[in-house]
């Protein structure tokens, strides 16, 4: 396993955030000046998309998920999310955090398996962090931290062999391996089948630096070429034209990690049966061992240490349903499996008193601002679950 794919994974996965929620918002968005109090408006997005860009992009937290590390636990990752989605005045119940988290993991599951070779992984990063920085034009204090970012990327992963982002791939898939949940979007694409397994191409370009399959060389003992076999590959292959740029600005040339979303059309989830089936091995897979939960601990304390707050003031919260209706919301929350909620889950990691002075010194360090509070409605008690770390 590499200790160096948990940034790749992190800042994938919340690009892919950010992508599902802008659309959404998009599509909730009601004109300033017709808005009523509960309902979305331009501002709100820009304000939601940059509340939770400065929050996944703060410099402490960067300088510790850099750090060599390996994966934390599907719960811990998914827990992480639920408090980057939640750190802003927007609010999502059980079911549409499901849909979201559900959404990001496939996505990113398919861009990792159609990666052409291991270090495009990397370009499919810059996908992400390039969109990221189209959504905070506006925001230069925002820019220079994605930016920061960039740097990061390209020093610690620019001199890095092929031989290490195959591992980091590796780690990558083993991660998602688990996930068979059927997407409309794969799904009418046809590039995921009815079980929820992907379709992977047999034509198209091939990765750079190779060439097209159809010839078998042969070579003597001193290296000098003796034979050659031309064989049907059975495939509409074609060279590459040109390698995608892995500097802070460029031509990725790479589509994988780009904005899917931005035609607006229903996305929709759906679990399928072998999936229902291995809802115990996946409950295994994703309980948090005694390890995982201080590495969620210290997780939740990086990010801020925003806490949920009870309702009661007069600002209210916004809630955003990424169903099409609240009966769909509704009936979704009622048929996921048990074994696949993400419920509280109660750290206790205070034995080791040095490590604790450690972590405040760091959350003295924070910037925190002052969290909204919002009305009661339907949603308010999504992620409670954080009042309780």
């Amino acid at each position: 396993m590499s200790v160096r794919a948990l940034p790749l994974l992190f800042l994938n996965l919340g690009g892919e955030m950010l992508y599902i929620l802008d659309q959404r918002l998009r599509a909730q968005n009601i004109p300033g000046d017709k808005a009523r109090r509960d309902e979305w408006t331009e501002v709100d997005r820009k304000r939601v998309l940059n509340d939770i860009i400065s929050t996944m992009f703060n410099r402490k937290f960067m300088e510790e998920l850099f750090k060599p590390q390996e994966l934390y636990s599907k719960k811990a990752l998914r827990t992480v999310y639920d408090r980057l989605a939640h750190a802003s005045i927007m609010r999502l119940n059980q079911a549409s955090m499901d849909k979201l988290y559900d959404l990001m993991t496939m996505a990113l599951k398919y861009q990792v398996l159609l990666c052409p070779r291991p270090k495009d992984v990397l370009l499919v990063t810059f996908n992400h962090l390039d969109a990221i920085k189209g959504f905070i034009q506006d925001a230069p204090a925002l820019l220079h931290l994605v930016d920061e970012t960039f740097r990061q990327l390209l020093d610690i992963y620019g001199g890095l062999p092929a031989g290490e982002f195959h591992l980091i791939r590796q780690t990558l898939l083993t991660f998602f391996q688990d996930l068979h949940i059927r997407v409309s979007v794969f799904l009418k694409d046809r590039v995921q089948n009815s079980n929820g397994r992907f379709v992977l191409p047999v034509s198209g370009p091939v990765p750079w630096g190779t060439e097209v399959p159809g010839l078998i060389r042969m070579f003597n003992t001193k290296g000098d070429e003796v034979k050659r076999v031309e064989f049907q590959h059975g495939g509409n292959y074609v060279a590459a034209t040109k390698e995608g740029s892995f500097e802070l600005y460029g031509d990725r040339v790479l589509k994988l990690g780009t904005n899917m979303y931005s035609v607006n059309r229903p996305v929709e989830t759906h679990m399928s049966g072998p999936s229902k089936n291995l809802a115990s091995q996946t409950q295994q897979s994703i309980a948090p061992n005694p390890l995982a939960k201080e590495e969620l601990n210290f997780l939740a304390r990086l990010m801020g240490g925003m806490e949920i707050k009870k309702p009661g003031g007069p600002e209210p919260g916004f809630r955003l349903n990424l169903f099409t209706t609240d009966e769909e919301e509704e009936q979704a929350a009622l048929r996921r499996p048990e074994e696949l909620s993400y419920e509280v889950v109660n750290i206790q990691a205070t034995q080791d008193q040095q490590r604790n002075e450690e972590l405040a010194r760091i959350m003295g360090e924070f910037e925190i601002t002052d969290q909204p509070r919002w009305s009661a409605s339907k949603g308010d008690d999504l992620l409670a679950m954080m009042d309780e770390l």
